[in-house]
């Protein structure tokens, strides 16, 4: 019991970690916003497709992959027109929306839902070393997801001790559902499967909506894409060194 306790304890820390050095980043350019958000798009986009897309299927079938994708966008977009909401700007000084930062959040919190049971239901399984090697894993990808969830926060006008606090809040979620995957590891092992999709879809939807629209539009269009890319291979690389 201590293991999962542990385990979970760990990828809800290491998101935490994560977001410490975007306290640094202050008075970011319109530019450097630009940038970041697209390298986060990136980042975003290689943990959907590289890692959360194939685990589903292999947990799967194509039928639950697309459910599971098709839920997960479709509940942002229900929670963005639920939410008063403004369409991205190209501002120097970034709006102070609420709504953005907000289905940023919901995003993220989403995607660690699926990862915190991935990590209850490993360490009640029968193999008894998965646990600790989907932990690490997970906990590993949590700190670029961190200093990403952090910053887009602060550069979106929200403060730097408010921005930590909800990024560690989004990490805390992997802890909670991390005892209760390993409660019910035989019934919801089921789900994991979903929950990763539903995760992917909920991703996918943020970066096209909202990181790609606002990273473009003023004349940092090449930079961005090259951000993007950037963040796209950092982000594999990470995932295939932990195979």
């Amino acid at each position: 019991m201590n293991s999962i306790w542990i385990g979970s304890m760990t990828t809800s820390l290491c998101t935490a970690l994560g977001a410490l050095p975007a306290l640094l980043f202050t008075n970011v350019t319109h530019r450097g916003k630009d940038i970041l958000l697209s390298f986060t798009a990136g980042i975003m986009v290689s943990a959907s497709t590289y890692g959360l897309i194939p685990s589903a299927l292999k947990l799967s079938n194509l039928a639950v992959l697309a459910a599971g994708i098709l839920l997960g966008a479709l509940f942002l977009t229900i929670m963005e027109l639920l939410i008063p909401h403004e369409d991205p700007g190209h501002a120097l000084v970034p709006k102070r929306n609420g709504s953005n930062s907000v289905l940023f959040v919901s995003a993220m919190a989403l995607h660690n839902l699926p990862e915190g049971l991935s990590v209850g239901v490993s360490y009640g399984s029968s193999d008894h070393d998965l646990g600790a090697i989907v932990a690490i894993s997970i906990g590993l990808q949590n700190i670029p997801e961190g200093f990403l969830t952090a910053l887009f926060l602060i550069t979106h006008g929200i403060r730097r001790r408010i921005a930590l606090l909800l990024a560690a809040l989004t990490g805390c979620i992997e802890l909670l559902f991390g005892w209760i995957g390993y409660q019910f590891s035989g019934n919801f092992m089921v789900l994991v499967p979903y929950g990763l999709a539903f995760a992917a879809g909920a991703m996918l939807f943020v970066v096209y909506k909202e990181l790609i629209p606002e990273s473009h539009g003023d004349g940092n269009e090449r930079a961005s894409t090259f951000a993007f890319i950037i963040g796209l291979l950092c982000m594999i690389c990470v995932t295939d060194l932990l195979k």
